[in-house]
């Protein structure tokens, strides 16, 4: 295995960036299937999405249902997770007295989706709190079911947290929940390539997932599944060609919701080199080696930022991305700027419930190299707590 995959990257060589779960980075061979199908689409547009659209997205999804140990009838594409959480949740049929239970750990644009599509329909969002620092999963499944009341009628949660960084037990909720009549919809934006996925073991009724982030798809690729039983209850967010179609496929499920459109589907028809190129490189072993960096980094962050881990150092709770609460005289965000501006240091900052977080990222391109350029920036901006007083 390569020690390192910057070089097959495309990402600003002179950039140390930690920053891959906001929106990913694609290869150069998969960037290049890529714009090899936008190519072959220009060259004969009516060919491409008249005649062979459906053939097309068939053979893509193949592989896809290969990845993620699912039925391709059961998958559609879309652009991204945000996308598939709106499909879902504009389709069920809530109302007052119903309640859709997530954590206090979720995604900024699928709460604000939630938060308008509830307020329409008079259903009630609702956290659920998840403490940190947390301990085990099965304490966590136990506090979140413990929070489950008699209006709760569906169950949002991320796989992999966005703000926290923190792994899920999606299987046992998904278990839990359908146990007690609930529905199941998993964010899984930041599963797809960071961690193996097996929805057949998940089992959940809706799992979305994005491909343009750790498996390293361009952008605009992501997945919908449904269960198959329950396919039928949701309605495409565009009503077009696919709703009714003159050739329908086997599933209406496809049709109604991957063509909505005259639209380019080069993202999509370049997942399956996407696949081949991380199986290509040994992906298993460049995620170890990143998770070991991350691993070694882990204490040397939280010590240069004072700040405070949000679970136990274990792969149970994360992978190749992990977050930190900073101290109060931190400013995460001036903090973010000045590496990025002074260092060339790409990392994320968030506020999460009257808190701040940050984040780092680490991808097979990444190095040990990108981890010192990180610190030496926050040694030299923060400095020591005794002599820094409030940052800035």
């Amino acid at each position: 295995m390569q020690d390192n995959l910057r070089d097959l990257f495309l990402i600003r060589p002179d950039v140390a960036f930690l920053n891959h779960g906001s929106f990913g980075a694609c290869p150069a061979p998969v960037f290049e299937e890529y714009q090899r199908w936008q190519r072959e689409l220009e060259s004969q547009p009516v060919e491409f999405l008249g005649r062979r659209f459906a053939s097309l997205l068939r053979d893509a999804r193949a592989p896809l249902a290969e990845y993620l140990n699912a039925d391709a009838d059961d998958l559609v594409y879309i652009t991204n997770a945000t996308v598939g959480v709106n499909i879902v949740a504009r389709s069920l049929k809530l109302g007052p007295g119903d309640e859709v239970l997530a954590t206090n750990h979720e995604y900024g644009a699928c709460d604000r989706a939630w938060r308008f599509l509830c307020g329409l329909s008079g259903a009630a969002y609702r956290h659920a709190e998840i403490p940190v620092p947390v301990t085990t999963h099965e304490d966590l499944v136990e506090s979140l079911f413990a929070q489950v009341g008699p209006a709760t009628r569906v169950i949002f949660i991320s796989h992999i947290t966005s703000p926290t960084a923190l792994t899920f037990p999606i299987a046992e909720i998904c278990r839990r929940a359908r146990a007690l009549g609930l529905i199941t919809i998993v964010d899984g934006a930041h599963a797809p390539g960071q961690i193996p996925l097996d929805l057949a073991a998940i089992d959940p009724d809706f799992y979305t997932g994005n491909l343009h982030k750790w498996l390293c798809a361009p952008k605009g690729a992501a997945f919908l599944y449904a269960r198959r039983s329950l396919q039928e209850m949701l309605e495409p967010l565009v009503v077009s060609w696919g709703w009714d179609a003159i050739i329908p496929t086997s599933s209406r499920f496809i049709d109604h919701h991957e063509y909505q459109g005259t639209s380019d589907p080069s993202p999509w028809l370049a997942v399956p080199a996407a696949i081949r190129f991380q199986q290509e490189h040994d992906w298993n072993d460049v995620r170890h080696r990143c998770h070991d960096i991350l691993r070694r980094a882990r204490p040397l962050i939280a010590e240069a930022l004072d700040a405070t881990f949000l679970s136990p150092d274990s792969d149970e709770w994360y992978a190749q991305m992990l977050a930190f609460i900073l101290p109060d005289d931190i400013d995460a965000f001036e903090l973010r700027e000045r590496l990025y501006q002074e260092d060339l240091v790409e990392i994320p900052a968030f506020n999460w419930n009257g808190r701040q977080t940050m984040r780092i990222s680490i991808q097979g391109y990444n190095s040990w190299d990108d981890v010192e350029r990180l610190l030496n920036g926050i040694r030299r901006i923060v400095g020591k707590r005794e002599e820094r007083g409030v940052m800035g």
